[in-house]
């Protein structure tokens, strides 16, 4: 492909966005992550005070976002245009378009959204756009990684999706669990003073941990414990039943912001891979771009 303007590609996730820009091959050429705006104390994103005007939410917020994206941001050169995949919801969206048109005004954006086909994949789903944009992407993003292969794709954010991907890129299909994030909140809101404890204490359960180590003799200990073997077991029993049902094997691949420490404890082969939506990103801006000229 020709060289020009790089794109720049945006993976909005309900955690926190992922950014890249790549060139027209779909090499990086940089990259960053920020997180979404402040919290309030019911856990909905917000960005001033009570009763403020939820357009004034959206410039606070993005006011407070573009300290760090413009951390990376700022030295870079004007993007040909943006891609965006957003799973957010409207009020993110809204911040991106802030923060865009402060950084670089009037750049064509488009948020990507699920489809019959395309870059290869074929889409499994009853009614395509269904999909959410980031699981299309990271079809899209697999698929091209891991040419010619089965795949199964656990991406572990704030749920846990598995996604079905035969040889020759049809997506069959998938599952969505509570993530990690999602088991310790709703354990902390239903059941009395219980905490809500990060993935990463789950590291003193993995390697060489013996199964022994896994019955709790403490709260803390028993939730992490509980959590960590509900996501390795899902994965697990899913890749197993996919080997089967397919007859062949199957690369599983693990991403996500909960990946280290799940990947830690699975007794499977898999793969790592953490940039999955971003690179399916790239290659739908450099197919949209290529069927534009």
């Amino acid at each position: 492909m020709k060289g020009g303007a790089p794109f720049l590609l945006i993976d909005a996730g309900n955690s926190r966005v992922k950014w890249a820009l790549a060139d027209p091959n779909g090499a990086f050429l940089d990259s960053g992550v920020f997180a979404h705006g402040p919290q309030s104390e019911g856990g909905e994103r917000c960005g001033g005070a009570a009763g403020e005007h939820p357009d004034a939410q959206v410039q606070a917020a993005a006011a407070i976002d573009s300290k760090t994206a413009a951390a990376g941001w700022d030295a870079l050169p004007r993007p040909s245009a943006a891609w965006i995949s957003n799973v957010a919801g409207d009020t993110v969206a809204q911040r991106l378009h802030v923060l865009l048109d402060a950084r670089w005004p009037g750049l064509p954006r488009t948020f990507v959204r699920a489809c019959a086909r395309q870059c290869g994949v074929v889409n499994g789903y009853g009614v395509p756009e269904r999909l959410g944009s980031d699981r299309w992407a990271g079809l899209i993003g697999a698929h091209a990684a891991f040419p010619g292969e089965p795949l199964l794709i656990a991406t572990l954010g704030t749920a846990t999706t598995l996604e079905a991907l035969t040889a020759d890129g049809r997506f069959v299909g998938g599952m969505i669990a509570p993530g990690w994030s999602l088991m310790m909140r709703s354990l902390g809101e239903h059941t009395a003073q219980l905490p809500t404890l990060a993935a990463e204490s789950a590291r003193t359960l993995v390697g060489d941990a013996l199964a022994q180590h896994w019955f709790a003799a403490d709260t803390r200990h028993a939730m992490t414990a509980g959590a960590l073997l509900a996501q390795a077991g899902l994965i697990e029993r899913a890749w197993r039943e996919l080997n089967r049902a397919w007859q062949q094997d199957v690369r599983l691949i693990v991403g996500g912001g909960a990946a280290h420490e799940v990947a830690a404890a699975l007794d499977v082969p898999h793969t790592r891979h953490d940039t999955l939506v971003l690179s399916g990103l790239a290659l739908i801006a450099a197919e949209d771009s290529a069927r534009r000229r």
